[in-house]
């Protein structure tokens, strides 16, 4: 199975917050730093107990898996998010909700092979590309 797991800057709980917006999707999964067990080998500072230490959330019956990182994460362009699907609803409500304080690659729009089209960064640097099939 390949799957996605997405690494955040101690923003990770937002993130999910806007990707349930955005999606209808669920959270099947979170554990926060401060759930672990004390262990002297790993001590958690108390600022960053309420951080995302797993999470999973099913979007369009995908899931995805995230965390907050322990160092900064820095955006890129050479992995995207990929959705595709007939619902061209679902698309363009996760289009409208994703964009905002993001960054648009390529607008939404009809294309020579999807009735809709375009990529898209989050404001949590995660690259997404949305196709809406015939």
């Amino acid at each position: 199975m390949l799957g996605h797991y997405l690494m955040f800057n101690r923003n990770c709980k937002k993130a999910i917050e806007t990707y349930e917006k955005a999606f209808s999707a669920k959270i099947i999964e979170m554990q926060k730093y401060g759930d672990m067990p004390p262990n002297p080998n790993f001590p958690v500072p108390e600022e960053d107990k309420e951080l995302v230490l797993h999470a999973k959330l099913v979007i369009d019956g995908m899931e995805i898996m995230c965390a907050d990182g322990s160092s900064t994460i820095e955006g890129s362009n050479n992995m995207y998010i990929s959705i595709t699907t007939k619902d061209s609803e679902l698309i363009k409500r996760a289009w409208d909700v994703l964009k905002q304080e993001g960054k648009i690659y390529m607008e939404l729009q009809p294309s020579f092979f999807a009735v809709l089209h375009g990529s898209l960064q989050d404001k949590y640097n995660i690259n997404w590309m949305f196709t809406v099939l015939k």
